[in-house]
């Protein structure tokens, strides 16, 4: 069942609901949220899909940004570098987003990914613009 914080998170972001992406934490300095395996989000020998991880990390890294943007701003990514470190099998993902800085105009975001176990699989770093608000 989900939270109401990972409700706001899937609200946001409906793609996020289709991936199973849960909300396990968020605050300005840190958001964390997980994807669990499945077969369906595989590539090839069961490994999770690269682009499963990708729209994990931009998922959490953009609540991250959201979290801190101006009143009434929005945001978009326009940029985001991945490494891709290890294979997933099995079990879950882990993305823990921080802010690396907040500006007037971007946000930029580091984004470790890591397994059930513990151990990095992938590292992601995003620009997010600062949309301002429309005025009404």
């Amino acid at each position: 069942m989900a939270t109401a914080e990972t409700e706001a998170l899937l609200g946001m972001m409906p793609f996020a609901r289709v991936l199973g992406v849960e909300q396990v934490s968020a605050t300005p300095q840190e958001v964390v949220g997980r994807v669990s395996w499945h077969p369906e989000l595989c590539t090839s020998f069961g490994v999770l899909h690269g682009g499963v991880l990708m729209a994990l990390a931009d998922s959490i890294g953009a609540y991250c940004a959201v979290l801190n943007l101006p009143e009434g701003a929005g945001t978009s990514t326009i940029e985001s570098k991945t490494n891709f470190l290890r294979a997933v099998r099995s079990g879950y993902v882990e993305a823990r987003a921080r802010p690396l800085h907040v500006g007037r105009t971007t946000i930029v975001v580091d984004t470790e990914l890591r397994d059930d176990q513990g151990k990095l699989v992938a590292r992601v770093t995003q620009t997010q613009a600062v949309l301002a608000a429309k005025p009404a």
